[in-house]
């Protein structure tokens, strides 16, 4: 099982998909463009307290993790 872990300002949600099926995998992606299309950044777990931004969807991904826009200053 592969997992996108959206956050925003109420905490997380997680969804979980099956990499090997062509619908859930279908969905991931969707999920992804409209995701990084709304503004958030999409990011790969690459090691511990480590990530690696990415542009474009991994569907060999085990963890993205999509991070809102830093909005004030």
């Amino acid at each position: 099982m592969a997992t996108q872990i959206v956050m925003d300002q109420t905490g997380d949600t997680r969804h979980e998909f099956d990499p090997d099926n062509a619908e859930a995998l279908a969905r991931a992606e969707h999920r992804f463009r409209e995701l990084t299309g709304a503004g958030f950044t999409a990011a790969l777990r690459t090691g511990p307290g480590e990530v690696t931004r990415i542009r474009s969807f991994d569907p060999t991904a085990q963890e993205t993790l999509f991070y809102p826009r830093l909005v004030g200053g």
